[in-house]
């Protein structure tokens, strides 16, 4: 079984690359972003919860994250391929939750892929992808918060994941097929 968390900045490519590897692979895929904009979509009480988190660009609490994510990933049934966890986890905290979660299992994750994007780089991109999409939070305003949670409470993660021995630096910059290539690289050899 090989799980995965995608990792990078919001517009590093990690949806991008995720379509890749579930292509490649036949992973499962559990991105935090469109399963909360499904449930806010349906009104849900999760999804209601979610939206007052989402429109101020904070993280949703971790216990209900983990609630949530766990009912995806058991969907995935017991024979399962693996999974790519895309947007999460986002802190420390919650990668020792979803490393919990996942033992609880008897399962694991095999690598932690960063994908490293310059911060320019990145607001060019979410730009265009709400100017595209229609995307809500994809202005400029709510992109600079988003950008500055990521720095404050999610790039520590990468330290964390380098002590787990299961951190692998990919860079995000430039040909979509070389990113691959490179991602499916570090897949291969887990």
């Amino acid at each position: 079984m090989r799980n995965i968390v995608i990792f990078g900045a919001p517009g590093s490519g990690k949806g991008t690359q995720s379509d890749l590897i579930i292509g490649k692979y036949g992973l499962g895929h559990i991105s935090t972003g469109d399963v909360l904009r499904a449930e806010i979509k349906k009104g849900t009480p999760v999804g209601v919860t979610a939206a007052s988190f989402i429109d101020k660009g904070q993280l949703i609490p971790d216990d209900l994250m983990i609630e949530i994510l766990a009912g995806v990933y058991d969907g995935f049934g017991e024979d399962h391929p693996g999974v790519i966890f895309d947007g999460f986890p986002r802190t420390i905290p919650q990668a020792e939750a979803l490393k919990a979660m996942l033992e609880k299992r008897g399962h694991c994750i095999g690598a932690m892929i960063e994908l490293d994007v310059p911060e320019e780089e990145l607001m060019k991109r979410l730009i265009l992808r709400g100017q595209q999409s229609g995307r809500s939070d994809d202005n400029e305003e709510t992109i600079k918060k988003r950008l500055d949670v990521y720095h404050q409470q999610t790039a520590p993660l990468v330290e964390w994941y380098r002590q787990e021995g299961i951190h692998h630096h990919v860079d995000g910059l430039g040909d979509v097929e070389r990113i691959f290539s490179d991602i499916s690289k570090v897949i291969d050899s887990i």
